[in-house]
């Protein structure tokens, strides 16, 4: 093994997953779904997004294309790890991944997860999962120590900042200074939001775009994607019910910034290439949407980066951590209460009559 990746001799990219076929997409909502009272009707109003495009995520090639491009990456600077692939919803799914990783003899590998900013569902439910993976996979599984949170990395910043002058291109000089901007996140229970740092790290995200490109537009950020009971308080306001009201006063201009997704999967094609866009169309707005970071070379520079910095805290050396903005560099770990899904703690039953604590996340 190259001494330059000691003590780590693989990489996870852990993603949420996607179908890759018609027939793949009830099996995989029954997936995602699974342990939450969500009525049948639902699952299948939310599959016919999928249907409607083919029953098939682009989220899986995406990643795949990323894997890619990070593996051009780690070797133009002599970083010679393998790269796996897992989900925790579809195929490949993370106890198949692992199994394959101990079979090829890794022991030791990091982790990226393929979330930015810290929630329930985007921190901890994804190490949950892995540890799950792991306890399926038994004592050959190997041990996991995944990469920080990355919401104000200089160089997700430059990317982010990019993708939006490029979406701000599309209109004439003359009109830039009224274009608006909704960036818009994936909407949480507000109890899961309350637990964690969500609202708080998409803000100082924005916040430093808009800075490093030195915009006076107007702005907002809104929500998307909601799958809960009408009953249940979640972020708001909606991106659909926002461009109502900026319709209301006098908006022409907007532009979408998809600022809390990494990639373009379907929440961005069916949300807001398909139901926004119908939206402003309705609305008689001109509507841009730009693209998430996906495969841009800072992007994947940034991960690159992240591995550096974590190979040589491991190794005993300072590594430089960058961050930029009010809210500093977000640990390696993460404490045993972080992003909570905002419901008191159980101990959970184990058969035979004994309860036992969950297992301490921390060390993913």
């Amino acid at each position: 093994m190259p001494a330059s990746t000691a003590p780590y001799d693989a990489l996870l990219v852990v993603s949420f997953g996607g179908p890759e076929g018609p027939d793949d997409v009830i099996p995989f909502l029954e997936n995602v779904l699974r342990g939450r009272n969500v009525p049948r009707a639902r699952l299948e109003e939310v599959a016919e997004h999928y249907f409607h495009f083919g029953g098939v995520s682009p989220l899986n090639a995406q990643n795949r294309a990323l894997i890619g491009a990070l593996e051009q990456e780690l070797r133009a600077h002599g970083l010679e790890l393998p790269i796996y692939f897992g989900n925790r919803n579809w195929h490949p799914l993370l106890p198949d991944t692992l199994r394959r990783m101990a079979a090829d003899g890794v022991r030791r590998a990091l982790a990226f997860l393929t979330s930015a900013y810290s929630s329930y569902s985007g921190c901890r439910q994804y190490r949950e999962n892995l540890l799950a993976a792991q306890a399926q996979v038994g004592a050959q599984a190997p041990q996991l120590d995944r990469l920080r949170f990355f919401f104000n990395h200089p160089l997700f910043i430059q990317a982010n900042a990019d993708r939006l002058a490029q979406a701000l291109d599309r209109f004439p000089p003359e009109q830039r200074d009224r274009v608006v901007l909704a960036f818009t996140a994936h909407s949480l229970p507000m109890e899961m939001a309350r637990h964690s740092a969500y609202v708080e790290q998409l803000q100082e995200t924005i916040r430093l775009v808009l800075a490093h490109l030195e915009l006076p537009n107007s702005w907002e950020l809104v929500y998307q994607s909601r799958s809960g009971p009408p009953q249940q308080p979640w972020l708001e306001p909606d991106i659909l019910d926002h461009m109502e009201a900026l319709a209301a006063r006098g908006v022409q201009e907007l532009v979408i910034v998809p600022i809390g997704f990494l990639s373009d999967h379907m929440e961005i094609l069916y949300d807001l290439d398909t139901e926004a866009m119908d939206k402003g169309r309705e609305l008689g707005m001109q509507v841009v949407r730009a693209e998430t970071v996906g495969t841009h070379p800072r992007f994947v520079a940034m991960i690159r980066e992240l591995i550096q910095e974590r190979i040589a805290a491991e190794r005993g050396e300072n590594p430089v951590r960058r961050a930029l903005g009010n809210l500093g560099v977000n640990p390696d770990q993460c404490p045993p209460d972080c992003c909570l899904a905002g419901r008191p703690y159980r101990p959970r039953h184990v058969p035979g009559g004994a309860t036992r604590p969950r297992r301490d996340t921390a060390s993913l």
